[in-house]
């Protein structure tokens, strides 16, 4: 690479900067126009809205993970393993962290990275606002490898209860936050309990299984229309979940949680999805604008507020809309935002003028596993929204997946897989086993 060609960085292989970093390299990398590299501290890539199907083994990593590595071979970047840890202004370089091994040795050490034009697309992590207990006794699900941990003890306490010949045992499961990622995790988690059945745990069952939805709001889904919330609720309630809304949870034990009400609420295994903020450690940098959830503020650019040279996307971006509200942390806010920052490198580099950053809601939907689906759309359709769910509902829902599986793979190679998963079905169990 000529030592004159543009550096452009990208941080995070999340929804957002995995497409920048594929879109870029098809058309500034291939050409030589520009040395794109991705960084990312896991070695593939899982989209997030799919990580509650992870933790319940609905879905393999290892078979349906994207690697970073084999993808930027294909699509004209390079990928570097590394956990960014500070940023050096001045001299327009990045600091990766010393990479080590599970037994504590260096893989690599400390390293600093040049850049000409930086990428922040790092996502979010969850909030647990300082509540006791809370990253002691709770699952979390901010990352693949934090779902599985999860699934891991999911299916060990199936088998616990599988071996309760009297079948006198139950599992309690306690989410606290009614978001997208507790009510879809909570239908899921009725559906592969079912399935257990067709894999040798014959005494396993749905009716062993007490979930308890835990909402501090007064109702689930509060980011979304109530008309979605309603049906939702209506849906979990058929399936036996305990929705437990204008609960407030002041603390975790290892035996469950206490509410502010000094009400118990026994569980064995607990997670918590109650809101996202950005990674502590970009409030550690002392650099950036930031929000109380430690978003970077950006301009109407995705440029933040204190540098020209680093763009924001994604759930650690903070834009403000023309009436006033916050871009929503979704994998649809990421995707657009995605595009203009690739519309504004692109224009950096040729020395054009930017465009500036519009979001359109497309609407939302969530996916109550095998038994519903719940949305609405709105937007290009029509100028406002409409309710969908059931069979439509679940297509779009997995239209979205297909549009971001097409935004790194290209149209075939989508087709391909959607191929080749209708043909795994046919070999390898319905659900993760190990």
């Amino acid at each position: 690479m000529n030592i004159t060609t543009p550096k452009v960085v990208v941080i995070g292989g999340g929804a957002g900067g995995l497409e920048l970093a594929t879109q870029l390299g098809h058309k500034l990398g291939k050409k030589k126009h520009a040395d794109i590299l991705l960084i990312d501290k896991n070695r593939t890539h899982i989209w997030k809205p799919l990580l509650h199907e992870v933790a319940t083994g609905s879905i393999d990593p290892d078979l349906d993970g994207v690697v970073y590595s084999a993808h930027a071979a294909k699509h004209h970047y390079r990928f570097q393993l590394g956990t960014f840890c500070n940023i050096d202004q001045s001299n327009k370089t990045i600091t990766l962290a010393p990479l080590y091994d599970e037994l504590g040795h260096t893989i690599l050490p400390e390293r600093n990275v040049r850049y000409d034009h930086l990428v922040i697309a790092i996502g979010s992590v969850s909030n647990d606002f300082n509540t006791p207990g809370i990253k002691e006794h709770c699952y979390f699900l901010d990352s693949n490898q934090q779902a599985e941990r999860f699934q891991h003890s999911l299916l060990d306490s199936f088998t616990r209860l599988h071996q309760d010949d009297n079948q006198q045992q139950s599992l309690n499961i306690a989410i606290v936050g009614g978001g997208a990622t507790g009510v879809e995790l909570s239908a899921e988690l009725y559906h592969v309990s079912e399935l257990l059945k067709l894999y040798g745990l014959t005494n396993m069952s749905s009716k062993r299984l007490h979930i308890h939805l835990i909402e501090a709001g007064p109702r689930i889904l509060p980011a979304l229309p109530e008309r979605i919330a309603v049906s939702a609720k209506r849906e979990l309630l058929k399936l036996g979940v305990n929705v437990r809304e204008q609960t407030q949870v002041k603390e975790a034990t290892e035996h469950g949680f206490i509410t502010k009400d000094d009400e118990h609420i026994n569980a064995d295994i607990m997670l918590w999805a109650a809101g996202v903020k950005a990674p502590d450690f970009i409030k550690d940098l002392g650099i950036f604008e930031l929000t109380r959830s430690n978003q970077i503020q950006v301009n109407q650019f995705l440029q933040s507020t204190v540098d020209d040279s680093i763009f924001v996307l994604g759930d650690c971006c903070a834009f403000t809309q023309a009436n006033g509200k916050q871009v929503p942390p979704r994998a649809q806010s990421a995707h657009q935002m995605a595009q203009c920052v690739e519309k504004n490198l692109i224009a950096t580099l040729k020395q054009q003028p930017l465009s500036g950053f519009k979001y359109s809601d497309h609407g939302s939907l969530v996916n109550l596993s095998r038994y519903s689906t719940v949305g609405n759309l709105m937007g290009n359709l029509t100028s406002n929204s409409f309710f969908i769910e059931g069979k439509i509902a679940r297509f779009m829902y997995i239209s979205l997946y297909r549009m971001h599986q097409r935004a790194i793979h290209g149209s075939a190679k989508t087709f391909a897989l959607w191929i080749s998963e209708k043909i795994l079905r046919v070999v390898r169990p319905k659900m993760k086993l190990h």
